[in-house]
């Protein structure tokens, strides 16, 4: 009689290992290349179970045009086993996460407001945005220097797209939709107290947001 074995787990194929290897990556986007955004539509459901294995999970939006993994949230247990994270956390400066709230928050008066997909935003746009949380009498030109390196800070998370502009024209960003996966429609509903306390702190420490 033999005796029954436990089958190894699948071993990815080229096609399911081109999509997780650039998922492991960052984020995919439809719009940069379409070809590879059609086969992890069409092979998702194998993506996801290769993935689950990595104590990972495929969080994919078809009507934005984005797909990135995030962990499994750790379990509440203290005796229930926690996996190695893959996809590393990364802490918020008290700036960059001032920002994110507010650019979350104009993409949601967009959205409301217009028919359009894409909010493009000018640096003064941004600048408009935290100024009216800057204390009075504070060293606002000092603070509002640093809103390009908070911006590059969130260009780089993956948050904002800079966009290409002619010689004297002002320099543009798209606010990315993928920010809505990030600070979801509960947070949002919260905001008001959110920036009520960025306004606190603030207030206490305005040298805080020209500090990285």
């Amino acid at each position: 009689m033999m005796e029954a074995t436990a089958s190894a787990p699948a071993v990815p194929t080229p096609e399911i290992s081109s999509l997780i290897v650039p998922l492991l990556k960052g984020v995919l986007y439809q719009e940069n290349d379409a070809s590879q955004w059609n086969a992890l539509l069409h092979l998702q459901s194998r993506v996801r179970d290769h993935v689950a294995v990595l104590g990972l999970e495929l969080v994919l939006d078809e009507a934005e045009g984005y797909a990135f993994l995030r962990s499994y949230p750790e379990p509440e247990e203290a005796t229930a086993e926690r996996l190695p994270r893959l996809i590393a956390r990364r802490p918020l400066s008290f700036p960059v996460s001032l920002l994110l709230a507010l650019l979350r928050r104009k993409l949601a008066e967009f959205d409301a407001a217009s028919g359009e997909t894409r909010l493009v935003l000018s640096r003064d746009d941004v600048v408009e945005l935290i100024r009216v949380f800057l204390p009075a009498g504070s060293n606002e030109a000092k603070l509002i220097d640093q809103v390009d390196a908070h911006i590059s800070k969130i260009v780089e998370l993956g948050f904002l797209r800079r966009l290409k502009s002619q010689p004297g024209q002002a320099a543009m960003v798209e606010v990315r939709r993928i920010l809505k996966a990030f600070v979801d429609a509960q947070w949002l509903a919260e905001f008001d107290q959110r920036l009520a306390a960025y306004q606190a702190r603030l207030a206490e420490s305005p040298k805080e947001f020209a500090d990285e």
